[in-house]
């Protein structure tokens, strides 16, 4: 019978069974296949309650969301109208402003959870 995981045993059991039902090539839907996925979502929230993940820096959001759409730097300062404001931006000279951050997360689909973050 499945349960929440409240253990760091109970999660490395989790783990092992996991691994098992994945080496047993499993089909969705089938009984083995909704415990498998029953029991990935309980060590996710095991996980994500346990060792939960940094958000990252702003800068390095926005510098990484560039790197995934093939995307110059340069066009920060198209998103945000001016070149030396990325620029001071980039270097840490100037805050990300309210208004800044709507047009990143709207043009860049970057989460304003990142972005409105202290830096």
């Amino acid at each position: 019978m499945l349960k929440p995981i409240k253990t760091d045993v109970q999660y490395e059991d989790a783990l092992e069974r996991i691994y098992a039902l994945i080496q047993m090539d499993v089909e969705p839907g089938s009984e083995l296949g909704d415990e498998l996925e029953v029991l990935s979502m309980l060590v996710k929230e095991y996980e994500n309650t346990h060792f939960p993940m940094p958000k990252p820096n702003p800068i390095d959001a926005i510098k990484f969301r560039l790197e995934q759409l093939n995307l110059p730097e340069s066009e920060v300062s198209k998103i945000l109208g001016t070149r030396s404001r990325k620029s001071e931006i980039f270097s840490g000279k100037r805050k990300l402003s309210l208004s800044m951050i709507r047009v990143l997360h709207q043009k860049l689909k970057i989460p304003a959870e990142v972005l409105i973050q202290a830096y």
